[in-house]
């Protein structure tokens, strides 16, 4: 038995990615198999792509998160038919994710759900809400605060505005493209300004998603005592010169969020997923390419063009 996947041959430009029949992955101890009906595009599987993960080995099927159907379990706990969703555990890097017809998955990585959400919609969930519910709780975001959020318009800074907006907190948001401002929903969107020309002492939170490139300024520009969280790396991983004594104002705290942390957290993306259909969040879905798309779509978001989450749909007979 075969499967369509998209194959990243080599590393390079999104051409890289071909079309290609392969076995339906064989299944193991341990693992069971997905029926994969649809996966949500992240930014750092543009990065494996373009030869920055030295530890990909390809030729490899990408994708660090998708939704479908368990096809063959050994988990008696997530049977034959149950709807799931899986995110990072080394998925699409160590081993093939998601941007295939079937994926063999650990079983740590599989998380139940129950919804009616079509798949499109719950395919922009996972690695999206679960990576800025966890950097809110990283954050320690109380009621009353003051809340930036830097690469306002990618779909994970959309997904922490929309929690963040239930918090009782003023938020702000950045992003340097005005035409994509009209989608944000924030207390304040920042093109030009600022975020000291709205609160002259600083934000008392940060959620840096643009990284590398602004994690400094985002010290300088939070109040005193404020904390920073990097949890996004737009802009690139490493940090040039970077001085932490003379870089972090006193009494300041900088962290991190990684959402491998919220590997196989079912019961926070239930509550996520259950958010949504009430319609007190927003998916946040841009654009929906098929599989035989792959490429346009990596350049589409390699381009910027993308306002939210990036989707790829499997649809099988």
């Amino acid at each position: 038995m075969t499967m369509r996947a998209a194959v990243c041959v080599r590393a390079g430009g999104p051409e890289v990615l071909e079309i290609r029949e392969l076995p339906v992955p064989a299944v193991r101890d341990g693992w069971s198999l997905v029926r994969v009906r649809a996966a949500g595009l992240n930014r750092s599987e543009l990065r494996t792509r373009q030869g920055h993960s030295p530890a990909v080995v390809f030729p490899r099927v990408l994708g660090i998160e998708c939704v479908g159907v368990v096809e063959a379990s050994t988990d008696p706990a997530v049977p034959e038919g149950t709807t799931v969703a899986a995110v990072m555990g080394e998925m699409g890097r160590a081993y093939d994710g998601g941007y295939a017809e079937y994926a063999l998955l650990p079983n740590a990585t599989l998380m139940p759900l129950s919804t009616t959400l079509p798949w499109e919609v719950l395919a922009a969930l996972p690695e999206t809400y679960l990576t800025a519910q966890g950097a809110l709780d990283t954050l320690g975001i109380e009621h009353g605060g003051r809340f930036l959020i830097r690469g306002g318009t990618s779909s994970v800074g959309m997904a922490a505005a929309a929690i963040a907006s239930g918090l009782g907190v003023e938020t702000a948001v950045t992003t340097r493209q005005a035409r994509k401002a009209a989608a944000l929903t924030a207390d304040h969107v920042l093109i030009e300004e600022s975020v000291l020309d709205v609160w002259p002492d600083g934000p008392d939170y940060v959620l840096d998603l643009v990284g590398a490139r602004t994690a400094v300024d985002s010290l300088r520009v939070v109040r005193r005592g404020g904390t920073v969280c990097v949890a996004g790396s737009l802009s690139g991983w490493l940090i040039e010169a970077f001085e932490p004594i003379a870089m972090i104002p006193t009494g300041t705290r900088l962290t991190a969020f990684h959402s491998e942390t919220m590997r196989g957290r079912a019961d926070v993306l239930q509550r996520i997923v259950d958010e949504v259909e009430a319609g007190a969040y927003r998916p946040n879905v841009d654009r929906v390419f098929g599989l035989g798309e792959i490429a346009a779509a990596h350049r589409y978001l390699e381009d910027d063009q993308a306002t939210g989450k990036v989707v790829v749909t499997l649809r099988q007979e």
